[in-house]
């Protein structure tokens, strides 16, 4: 049965390591022999019959020994079966008649005595093989040259490949001569039997499908074979074929093995390491690695597989720049996983940390005892080296290298060189570590930074009253600049207000002021009001129904709203074309914009284009709330002034203040009318002569 080569070797494996399979590609048998020797396989089989003992007529080869190797016969790259290689060690046996007259001969330097013992030999050897329940025998032919023929001495060998068998077969090999001049050599060999282990991917995922009848039942363990400590295992099971078992590619790791055996007695048990190369895997180990700092100078690499990395202690700056490597002057060490280790460290500080590291890059750094000496210090670490004769040097290490402390360096170590010198003398730098060839020492940068920044502060004060005596001078210019910024803000507000344009009908002086003191008061939302009071020489110029008509098609433009301000005589010139729309409307002023905006205003009610664009209010003590004409209602109606902060946030759309403010806004609305609204209900004698209300009053302008 052709099975995959894979299998094969993972079957023919020992704890701990894999034994790795010669592959021999072709399915046609072959035989090869040592240098001198000339050798020729039969074709086909030949009969499994060795014969009886017969005398050596002179000196013939005769097999010595039988040594077997497990390799496999492959057809396709994973199409392969297991084959056994047979070598066969070759001897001269006998002599060339009386071995007393053969010895002499072998001596003497007459050359016609020799000449007839300078011959080769030729045997045929064959080559039986039975596995139960197959037997197969071939047929070697050897020749061995005259020079290599010395009576009891070995010859060479010859390798036959190959003898095809099967898992858990037991193969018995036989090899002799025919003639056979001797007892045939004999070899048994026992072949492990295991269930099928196949090892696929999955996707992201690994699955290891055990292909075994129902009946076999199997063990099944993965475990993690750590070169520095026992093997430590992660998964077992008995289990019954067939099974297929799914892991998760993140479970990976190079040191992940899998180990199968049959349940039987004194079973061969196989492991397999599959993933040592898998590139997935050695990702999963560094992400898997914790390094856990142990107080007070110990730390310990966590992880289920060895890693090839070294470690050593560095200096990690307040400003956050690369953790300085400390080597030297402190030596780099190797990892060992999961044993607590020391660094030679006097003392603990929180700007050292240890680094591990591959040949490729830093894979993991934590700071040592953070928790327990708190955060990084703003401290300078001076590097100190000893000579053979007590003289020594002091360097402050930083990016840029180990700076000495008395150069001419533009680093803040070299600027504070002499400083950090007498802080070294007098004992007010912390020594880390100490041995005969330096020390190290951590400096704290505090009262340098703070001398700096009390001059900064000094600095700032003194031009701040310079600043405050300029402004004192300059008081008047000041107040104008004030006074432009103000009107640039307010300019700027207004620009980005919301227009609205007052439509109203004129029933008299004193509904006018009430109008103009209503446009005044929105003008201070802000709102960019547009109203016919103020633009008198433009309907002059342009008339009543021109002038409405570019007002409102740029308040629309610009997103804005069009109000219809009701009133007793706007009630009556609506109602009046309402009535009657096929009639010729009456005669306006010049200045009457509300009676030219009908032709316009009443088709966008009638045919739904109202809403969003119109809004209608009244004031409730000059006309009730049912008087408006339902066909208005399709859209916002406000009584005035007792719904102003609804009104003012309509109109203000989505920029309209919070609620708070908005009523604060009304407010100040309300008191703006207050006086407009008044002189509307005085009798009709204090007003004076003027318009009655209604919509038949005349133009004042």
């Amino acid at each position: 049965m052709p099975v995959p080569w894979f299998l094969l070797s993972l079957a023919l494996g020992r704890n701990p390591v894999v034994l790795s399979l010669e592959r021999v590609v072709g399915p046609q048998d072959t035989a090869r022999c040592s240098p001198g020797l000339s050798c020729h396989l039969w074709d086909g089989d030949v009969l499994c019959l060795p014969g009886s003992l017969a005398s050596a007529p002179g000196p013939v080869l005769v097999p010595t020994r039988l040594q077997t190797e497990l390799v496999l016969r492959c057809h396709e790259e994973t199409d392969c079966d297991l084959c056994v290689r047979v070598a066969v060690h070759l001897a001269v046996h006998g002599y060339w008649g009386d071995p007393d007259k053969e010895e002499k001969f072998r001596r003497a330097a007459d050359p016609e005595l020799e000449e007839p013992r300078n011959v080769s030999l030729q045997a045929h050897v064959v080559l039986s093989f039975q596995a139960y329940p197959t037997a197969h025998c071939v047929l070697l032919e050897v020749q061995v040259p005259a020079a290599l023929v010395q009576p009891g001495q070995s010859v060479g060998s010859v390798v036959f490949d190959c003898f095809e068998a099967a898992l858990g077969a037991e193969v018995q090999i036989w090899s002799y001569t025919q003639p056979r001049y001797q007892k045939e050599l004999n070899l048994t060999q026992q072949l492990p039997a295991l269930p099928w282990l196949n090892v696929s991917a999955d996707g992201e995922d690994v699955r290891l499908v055990l292909d075994v009848s129902e009946e076999q039942h199997f063990g099944l363990s993965l475990y993690w074979n750590q070169a520095q400590g026992p093997i430590k295992p992660w998964w077992h099971s008995n289990l019954t074929g067939p099974q297929t078992i799914t892991l998760n590619h993140t479970d990976l790791v190079p040191c992940l093995c899998i180990q199968v055996w049959p349940l039987e007695p004194d079973s061969v048990r196989t492991s397999i390491c599959p993933f040592k190369e898998d590139p997935r895997a050695h990702r999963n180990l560094w992400r898997a690695a914790r390094l856990q700092l142990l107080p007070p100078r110990g730390w310990r690499l966590d992880a289920p597989c060895s890693l090839p990395a070294e470690a050593t202690l560095c200096w990690q700056a307040l400003d956050g720049g690369p953790c300085l490597p400390l080597v030297p002057p402190l030596p780099r060490e190797n990892v060992t996983v999961n044993k607590v280790l020391e660094f030679p460290l006097l003392k603990g500080h929180p700007n050292v940390c240890v680094q591990v590291s591959t040949w490729e890059k830093i894979q993991l750094q934590e700071c040592l005892w953070a928790d327990s000496l708190g955060p990084l210090k703003d401290d300078m670490l001076l590097v100190e080296t000893r000579g053979p004769q007590d003289n020594g040097s002091l360097c402050a290490l930083e990016p840029s290298g180990c700076t000495p402390l008395l150069s001419r360096a533009s680093t803040r170590a070299a600027r504070l060189g002499e400083q950090l010198l007498q802080d070294v003398q007098s004992g007010q730098c912390l020594q880390l570590w100490d041995n005969d060839l330096g020390a190290l020492w951590a400096c704290p940068m505090d009262k340098y930074i703070h001398q700096r920044w009390v001059l900064v502060w000094l600095a700032c004060l003194l031009l701040a009253a310079v600043l405050f005596l300029l402004l004192l001078l300059k008081m008047n210019h000041v107040k104008g600049w004030l006074r432009l910024l103000k009107e640039d803000i307010r300019a700027g507000a207004a620009a980005r207000s919301r227009a609205a344009l007052l439509l109203y009908s004129a029933d008299d002086a004193s509904f006018e002021r009430l109008v103009g003191a209503l446009a005044s008061a929105l003008c201070q939302l802000p709102l960019r009001v547009a109203v016919d009071l103020w633009s008198r020489r433009d309907l002059s110029a342009q008339g009543a129904l021109a002038w409405f008509h570019a007002q409102r098609r740029q308040t629309l433009q610009e997103g804005g709203v069009v109000v219809l301000l009701f009133s007793p005589g706007a009630v009556a010139l609506c109602r009046e074309w309402l009535q009657d729309a096929t009639s010729a409307p009456r005669a306006h002023g010049p200045h009457d914009a509300f009676t030219a905006s009908l032709s316009c205003v009443l088709p966008d009610f009638l045919q739904g284009r109202a809403p969003g664009r119109y809004v209608g209010a009244y004031f409730d003590k000059l006309l009730p709330a049912d008087a408006v004409p339902a066909l208005f209602r399709s859209v916002p109606v406000f009584s005035l002034p007792s719904q102003l902060p609804d009104f003012l946030g309509t109109l203000q759309g989505p920029a309209a203040p919070r609620p708070r403010r908005l009523a604060e806004r009304a407010e100040q609305v309300s008191r703006a009318l207050q006086p407009a609204l008044d002189s509307c209900f005085r009798p009709p004698a204090a007003l004076g002569t003027g318009r009655g209300m209604g919509p038949e009053a005349g133009d004042r302008t």
